[in-house]
């Protein structure tokens, strides 16, 4: 596997695919970012479907972090052969 892209890179490409400067991308980025936090803080979980839901699990004395694939980010990496999208 290759090694992971920046954030800086991320943000060149969302740019790019969104047809807008860096800028206003960073500023979406930061805005998902903040609202998944705000999300998580408040103990509940974001489902974004066609790639994967991402959930806390409540333990004993503190939470896990999960994230849970779609069907078709399984099939790109090879994980299933169930999805036919």
């Amino acid at each position: 596997m290759s090694a992971p892209i920046s954030k800086k890179e991320f943000i060149k490409m969302l740019a790019n695919r969104m047809e807008t400067n860096e800028k206003e991308a960073s500023q979406w980025l930061e805005g998902t970012i903040d609202t998944f936090y705000n999300v998580f803080h408040q103990g509940r979980g974001v489902t974004l479907t066609g790639f994967g839901g991402f959930y806390l699990q409540p333990k004993r004395d503190s939470c896990s972090f999960k994230f849970n694939p779609s069907q078709k980010l399984r099939k790109l990496l090879g994980w299933s052969s169930s999805h036919k999208g």
